[in-house]
């Protein structure tokens, strides 16, 4: 099955089971405060799921592009050099506002991967939350999933919240073995830890059943609901037989195309292919965040965005590509995804405009900024036998020059050191006092800096 293939599959399942197709919010909320970027598939129905608000539907289902570069959520390191690592994806989800609950939640799951989707029913694994019978016997005795692959696991794996209070709730999570063991069985812990690359979470069913209030103590919820969420990236490497989200068709136009500009053999165990990756990622998430609003800045939303047009630069760079080149690719995202997502087609130009200016205000700076980090960090960190790159100089590279941190943390990567970020987070924020201190009167200080969130 082709991505769209997949994401058309669990769309059509649930709207003929009555749920009302709703198309994917923005990846910059609207209207909460709480959220830097849209991170999941229920960040859009988070009042109705608190009962702020009421709908015309009591069922929906989406698929919502989602954003996760900071906080708890952040893969940011760990994109490009892991099998399901991404910045920008896209969580296929089906939603219950106090409709059905876990039977349903349950049934359907299973329908939909062992029928629509064709699964080998032998390959899938479930996990419930230790102390969720109910969901265990639904599983066991309705469904017929066998024990040896049925496993109760603790809060860490199996359970849900929005936060200290709010609503909250166990989950059961479906796992999928794309290269079983001979002779054995996947062990509890091995579910627990994930495994192998070959073994992948595909679907998280939450059972929103409780609401813990301010004073620390639990009470059933009214109307107990329904929030899940299954990776289409996961999907779609399922379905076309393969162990790397970035080997799906959801990558590979982006990947082919980096490999041809730049004269690499994609494939190979090296780190091109790694930079390959990382651009192929990063292109998508910066052509829709532009699409949907966000330009480079240094603070809140705009840095990260900076961050990751810089980072997609940098890999460029180190391939060979000392040319512009990101600004040609996002039209290859528009044409790719535009089917589902018009707005890329409708802001193409826009979008490459912005990408490129972005493109030339780094090429000006890169070479003095890691010059300066080199010859002042690198090279002496080294030559006095050291390992960690110093908080003054991190701090410089960044203030004066515009590197950001981790581009200098994987800059001293390279050369096997660390950073001293620790050290630069404290040298940041003198610089963020002082600056308070001689704004004070404006009424500056009443606005905390969203920036915050980025190096927390």
């Amino acid at each position: 099955m082709t991505h769209n293939e997949v994401r058309d599959a669990f769309l059509n399942y649930f709207e003929r089971h009555g749920h009302r197709v709703v198309r994917s919010a923005p990846l910059i909320p609207h209207g909460d405060p709480t959220l830097m970027f849209t991170n999941a598939g229920m960040n859009q129905f988070k009042n109705v799921f608190l009962g702020l608000e009421k709908r015309d539907y009591s069922t929906a289902t989406s698929s919502q592009k989602c954003l996760r570069v900071t906080g708890k959520h952040n893969d940011f390191e760990q994109v490009g050099r892991t099998a399901r690592h991404h910045t920008f994806f896209e969580m296929l989800g089906n939603f219950s506002f106090g409709d059905y609950f876990k039977r349903e939640a349950i049934r359907y799951a299973w329908e939909l991967v062992t029928e629509d989707y064709g699964l080998n029913p032998d390959q899938l694994y479930a996990t419930v939350y230790l102390e969720d019978d109910e969901a265990y016997r639904i599983w066991e005795e309705e469904i017929g999933f066998p024990t040896e692959r049925l496993f109760r696991l603790g809060k860490g794996d199996n359970y849900w919240s929005m936060g200290p209070t709010g609503p909250n709730g166990p989950c059961s999570e479906l796992h999928y073995d794309m290269a079983p063991p001979e002779g054995r069985l996947r062990t509890p812990q091995e579910v627990e830890i994930g495994g192998d690359d070959a073994f992948v979470e595909i679907w998280n069913l939450v059972f929103m059943q409780f609401n813990t209030n301010e004073d620390g103590t639990t009470e059933p919820l009214p109307a107990p609901s329904v929030d899940t969420g299954a990776g289409l990236e996961r999907i779609a490497a399922v379905k076309q037989g393969v162990i790397s989200n970035y080997d799906t068709d959801l990558f590979m136009p982006y990947i082919e195309a980096v490999a041809d500009l730049a004269g690499l053999d994609y494939g190979a165990d090296n780190e091109g292919s790694v930079s390959a990756r990382v651009i192929a990622d990063h292109l998508r998430a910066m052509t829709f965040l532009v699409a949907d609003g966000a330009l480079p800045s240094n603070e809140g939303r705009g840095y990260v965005l900076r961050r990751i047009i810089r980072r997609a630069i940098r890999h460029g760079r180190l391939i060979g590509l000392t040319e512009h080149f990101l600004y040609r690719l996002c039209g290859l995202v528009a044409e790719h995804m535009q089917g589902v997502f018009p707005e890329l087609q409708e802001s193409r130009d826009y979008v490459a405009r912005v990408v490129q200016s972005e493109e030339e205000r780094f090429g000006r700076s890169f070479e003095s900024s890691y010059r300066y980090f080199y010859e002042e960090g690198i090279e002496p960190t080294k030559a006095s036998g050291g390992e960690i790159v110093p908080a003054d100089v991190i701090f410089r590279a960044y203030d004066t020059f515009g590197m950001p941190l981790d581009l200098a943390v994987e800059i001293a990567s390279e050369h096997g050191m660390t950073v001293d970020e620790a050290g630069f987070k404290e040298l940041l924020e003198g610089q963020r006092e002082r600056a308070r201190a001689s704004w004070k009167g404006s009424g500056e200080e009443k606005t905390e800096p969203v920036f915050h969130a980025i190096l927390d």
